[in-house]
């Protein structure tokens, strides 16, 4: 069950350097350390949903015509990108991500720390 984002105009949009199905790691917050995949990006708000990180339990209501049985569900809430940052495979580590021009004109993206291209699945 998806949460419902109330869409609120933010004050200045970010660029988010990060997309979907990135592993990141929690830098700031109650879930500080914990790491996940990326699920789902909300660049409207500044804020992205990453498996496994600001569990929340909800209270939900029964419904026998949808078959839904009611109950405390636990799922997952959004986080803001701030206090996420990327996790660099082979450091072991948080990191910034930054840009890259290749000879052929495209842009790809990189980690800051070494240089090295960060592999989109």
């Amino acid at each position: 069950m998806a949460k419902k984002v109330r869409k609120v105009k933010p004050k200045k949009l970010i660029k988010l350097k990060i997309k979907s199905g990135d592993e990141v790691v929690v830098i700031a917050g109650k879930d500080k350390g914990k790491r996940g995949q990326i699920t789902k990006v909300l660049p409207e708000i500044n804020k992205v949903l990453v498996e496994g990180v600001n569990m929340v339990t909800k209270s939900v209501r029964p419904n026998p015509q949808k078959n839904i049985q009611g109950g405390l569900v636990k799922q997952e809430s959004v986080i803001h990108i701030s206090n996420i940052a990327i996790l660099n495979a082979e450091t072991d580590k948080a990191d910034r991500v930054g840009y890259k021009a290749l000879k052929d004109g495209s842009k790809v993206r990189i980690f800051r720390s070494n240089g090295e291209q960060i592999d989109t699945k």
